[in-house]
């Protein structure tokens, strides 16, 4: 991406045995004349040119120093920071030997953007599985990336928000099992997620007062505490707090009625009590352009809402819509 700033973006490569290298050339291929959207990747460029070889995908490799370098050679050759694995890989198939590389490139890539290299980064899908049996400590990409600015010396308060179909969706507890959902969920987590949400949406989203909508745990919200009392207890005063302190909140909506489109329109972004009930919505509304997007960090940093795709690698058939609408989403932030 090429912003008001002339800074291009940064890419990480995800999982190698995945369909990272795949969609990032076919993003590269449909950004290369927009002249808007320059990046680079951090990656092997020997296996990137082998995927295109393998997937049918026309792509010259340029291999960088610089991010300057990507800017000028964008238009004709896919720009790739190279940075070769530590051993072979096969398409489709995960391996714990490559988790180190992966892991590293996304601490290099944090880096080049807090020294303002970079204007953002952009993360391929990672392989939870392959990382944990090397030893990753942290649930996925969202808490390693603030782990990551804590060790810097940097605040850092990690918000996963999930765009797509016109809708901003923000889970409160994230990957957790649903039977624990309750008890995880303080007054407090809301009230940080939702003025996380507040400043993001005013600083790279160009909303000066955003509306949040903040849904109920429970079927009908609760029922006046017939079918639950964490709207009473927990979610309602959350949201009195939130309003005393000007923030726009409202709700508890009802998770059943709270995405209708006239329902939708009434928000800016909605802030969910668990993982399925903000993602569902949008990957219903646009399963293949989804974006999330983590908050709360010192840099931009946009992703594709999907994963891996171990079961497409190699076969040309991944469709990169997600990365695309994930490296746009940065480049619009970053101009503000």
């Amino acid at each position: 991406m090429t912003s008001k700033l002339g800074v291009p973006l940064i890419v990480t490569p995800g999982e190698p045995a995945g369909i990272g290298a795949e969609i990032t050339i076919k993003a590269w291929q449909h950004l290369r004349g927009d002249g808007g959207h320059s990046f680079a990747l951090l990656g092997d460029a020997a296996h990137v040119a082998a995927v295109a070889r393998t997937a049918h995908l026309p792509c010259e490799i340029a291999v960088i120093a610089t991010l300057a370098e990507a800017r000028e050679c964008f238009a004709s050759k896919l720009p790739v920071f190279n940075r070769p694995l530590p051993a072979a890989i096969s398409l489709g198939t995960f391996s714990p030997t490559t988790a180190n590389w992966v892991t590293a490139c996304i601490e290099e890539a944090v880096d080049i953007c807090l020294q303002a290299k970079a204007s953002a980064i952009v993360t391929n899908p990672i392989q939870k599985e392959a990382l944990y049996a090397a030893g990753f400590k942290h649930q996925g990409h969202t808490d390693f990336l603030a782990a990551l600015c804590h060790q810097r010396g940097l605040p850092a308060q990690e918000v996963m928000m999930l765009v797509g179909g016109g809708l901003r969706a923000v889970p409160v507890t994230v990957h957790i099992a649903l039977k624990d959902v309750s008890s995880t969920l303080t007054q407090s987590a809301i009230e940080t997620h939702a003025m996380v949400v507040n400043t993001a949406l005013r600083t790279w989203f160009g909303i000066a007062n955003p509306r949040i909508a903040i849904s109920g745990l429970n079927p009908h919200a609760g029922e006046n505490g017939s079918m639950g009392r964490e709207e009473i207890e927990v979610i309602r005063p959350a949201i009195a707090n939130l309003q005393k302190q000007g923030i726009k909140a409202f709700g508890p909506l009802p998770a059943d009625t709270a995405f209708f489109p006239q329902a939708r329109q009434s928000y800016d972004v909605i802030l969910c009590m668990y993982h399925d009930q903000a993602l569902i919505p949008v990957k219903t509304l646009d399963f293949h352009g989804g974006v999330n997007v983590t908050l709360g960090l010192p840099f931009i940093r946009t992703s594709p809402d999907h994963g891996t795709a171990l079961d497409l690698a190699g076969k040309g058939t991944a469709q990169a819509e997600s990365l695309i609408a994930a490296i746009q989403l940065a480049a619009q932030m970053a101009k503000r």
